[in-house]
């Protein structure tokens, strides 16, 4: 209800979802939350008032919903099966109910973004069913890391490459490699961009944020004596 479909998704993709940052990754179909925790028992009716009059709305219910760059840079769906409390037609007991709920992640959606779901929370006769909200969270990546809209890859050369310079094949995150040629000077934490080739920017996701380029130089641990006279008369002071 809070989604747009994307096209061209398989609606049933698997997903990894953890509540309140647990790092164990479901195999099901469906990751199930269990909102809350009463029993399938009775509730008393509020004394002192109308029915109803008292009843106020229980706190919003947090889950971390933990996605790939990859799926931030394409969009994808989520399913996420819940478990939650229902009123029965007594209007005083309560039963076990599961639901399917559907996320549309939108291409670019920054971390921290809240999907909220009103009232599937737990009912009882005296409340109101609280809000499940989902917060969007980057899983760690193998080869990038998000600064934005943009994705920085770590290049790690040598200090013969940083001194007389070097070749890096940076790969991005539909699968293409762009080889980058550098001739100056690579000094430690220096950054190079190549444009449109970051994540989508969640408001206009026709266009993208940048692929940088980071330099790690490795130092070697040892100079042999003669090539450290010959570094002594080359290199300035």
């Amino acid at each position: 209800m809070f989604a747009e479909f994307f096209d061209g998704r398989n609606p049933f993709d698997t997903f990894f979802v953890q509540r309140n940052g647990d790092d164990e990754d479901g195999d099901d179909a469906f990751t199930a939350f269990h909102v809350g925790g009463f029993g399938s028992v009775g509730f008393p009716r509020g004394r002192g008032g109308p029915e109803g009059a008292c009843r106020k709305q229980d706190p919003p219910v947090l889950y971390d919903l933990k996605v790939s760059l990859e799926e931030i840079y394409s969009g994808c769906t989520k399913k996420m099966k819940i478990s939650h409390k229902r009123l029965n037609p007594d209007g005083k007991t309560v039963r076990n109910e599961d639901k399917i709920l559907t996320i549309e992640v939108k291409r670019g959606w920054k971390e921290g973004t809240k999907i909220t779901f009103p009232k599937e929370g737990d009912q009882t006769p005296n409340n109101i069913p609280a809000d499940v909200v989902f917060v969007l969270k980057d899983k760690p990546h193998g080869v990038f890391r998000r600064e934005g809209s943009d994705i920085v890859y770590p290049a790690k050369i040598s200090l013969r490459e940083a001194l007389c310079g070097c070749t890096v094949n940076a790969p991005t995150l539909d699968g293409r490699t762009i080889p980058m040629v550098f001739k100056d000077v690579l000094k430690p934490g220096v950054k190079r961009r190549i444009p449109g080739e970051g994540l989508p920017y969640p408001r206009t996701p026709d266009q993208r944020g940048d692929l940088i380029i980071e330099f790690e130089v490795k130092f070697p641990d040892r100079i042999p004596p003669s090539s450290k006279t010959l570094l002594e008369q080359i290199l300035p002071v």
